[in-house]
């Protein structure tokens, strides 16, 4: 999908949760502890921690890599709704010469307390032709998608720990 400065890849999951503990897993959710599939180890940057807050709007996070940081700075915090962030530094390689602008998690509630949730990431990419890489792009955007979401289904829809 392309939209006003740039382009924007959306990818939703439906979560058997209600949509208060999906935030909760959404809001404290650093990093995804399982190992990427073989693409996005071989075309993204490899996670090493985040850093700082973001839950209020101008909140930053450093989310740090082996080959770099980004700087995520938090734009909307609708409780139990919607969060969104900007990049506002990014001082490491995605693809050649991509990008990233923004994203976003939107969540609303279903049928039998299950939770819609969907991510969205918007980046800016030169690669020519655009019909040629924008398909290839939005494939390894949607893997990276399903990785988070698998890793918040995963931590969502687990029993919490007992006390004790």
């Amino acid at each position: 999908m392309r939209s006003r400065g740039g382009v924007s890849v959306v990818t939703e999951v439906r979560l058997s949760v209600p949509v208060e503990r999906v935030w909760d897993e959404l809001m404290f959710f650093e990093q995804v502890p399982r190992r990427a599939p073989l693409i996005l180890r071989l075309l993204l940057p490899t996670p090493v921690r985040a850093e700082g807050a973001r839950c209020a709007v101008g909140d930053e996070t450093r989310c740090v890599y082996k080959q770099g940081y980004m700087l995520k700075r938090t734009t909307q915090v609708d409780r139990w709704r919607r969060y969104s962030f900007e990049v506002a530094e990014q001082r490491m390689p995605v693809g050649v010469g991509i990008r990233l602008l923004s994203g976003g998690y939107a969540l609303r509630e279903v049928a039998d307390r299950a939770t819609r949730l969907a991510v969205e990431t918007r980046y800016a990419s030169p690669r020519r032709p655009a019909w040629l890489w924008r398909p290839v792009e939005a494939a390894v955007c949607r893997a990276f998608h399903h990785h988070i979401l698998e890793a918040i289904r995963e931590r969502a829809e687990s029993p919490p720990a007992s006390a004790g």
